[in-house]
């Protein structure tokens, strides 16, 4: 039986059965040229030297078998950024000398096979299934394939929390959701939960909605209603329920 625990105060999931695996989701590697060219400048290599140091941390708190990315590692959609060539290839290989990895796709990971070192395991961006567990990026449908699953993990929507005069405003917040199975799944009846992984890239909020682009996902397209849902904050306080969705996504 796999069991799942949030990493208090890191946007990161352990999931342990017979293996142990750390999730992160949404690294998004080489965003600062989009932040560039709005005129706003970070230093060259800062953040991926922050970013390998706190996964790193993480993997050598946690000592996880492998580590699971929910895609999104690189941040340009179609193409390779010439940050990308450089710190794409430098992260896998740092990370890689801590434990196994394994490569999800995400939208924003077109042409990352190029990026991509052998010893790192890149399967389909439709996700992959661990017992009951389906983990995917979640920017597509899950495959009737996929139908035995009751647990949805996945990224793509980064998650941020939207109130005025709340000390939470713009910050990065887990989602859980339950809902029908029958809406992801037509054929099948029961209950399915979903959980929304945080952005690992803390750089990814706002404080004002209007600013913030909102991803769409089609699994969340399909939920009309939710059962029940709480939303989390990374320290794991729960802020929210069902009513407040739209706050977060």
């Amino acid at each position: 039986m796999l069991h799942s625990r949030i990493i208090p105060s890191k946007p990161a999931l352990i999931l342990e059965g017979k293996k142990k695996n750390l999730v992160i989701t949404d690294i998004h590697i080489g965003f600062e040229s989009s932040m560039a060219s709005n005129e706003i400048f970070i230093g060259k290599n800062s953040t991926i030297k922050e970013t390998i140091k706190e996964i790193s941390e993480i993997i050598d708190n946690e000592k996880p078998d492998s580590i699971i990315l929910l895609g999104d590692v690189k941040s340009s959609v179609k193409n390779i950024s010439r940050n990308e060539w450089d710190e794409v290839p430098m992260f896998f290989k740092e990370i890689s000398k801590k434990c196994d990895v394994i490569l999800i796709p995400g939208n924003h990971d077109a042409n990352i096979q190029r990026l991509v070192p052998e010893n790192i395991s890149m399967i389909s961006s439709t996700g992959m299934v661990e017992e009951n567990i389906l983990l995917t990026h979640g920017h597509t449908m899950p495959s009737e394939n996929f139908s035995h699953v009751d647990k949805i993990i996945m990224g793509h929507l980064h998650p941020v929390f939207f109130q005025k005069d709340s000390v939470m405003n713009g910050q990065r917040v887990w989602l859980t959701i339950k809902t029908e199975k029958e809406k992801i799944f037509p054929n099948k009846s029961g209950e399915l939960e979903i959980t929304i992984i945080p952005s690992f890239n803390k750089y990814f909020y706002a404080t004002h909605r209007k600013k913030y682009k909102k991803s769409i996902s089609p699994i969340i397209d399909r939920i009309k209603t939710a059962s029940s849902a709480k939303i989390i904050t990374l320290d794991g306080s729960i802020i929210g329920n069902e009513s407040m969705i739209e706050n977060v996504i």
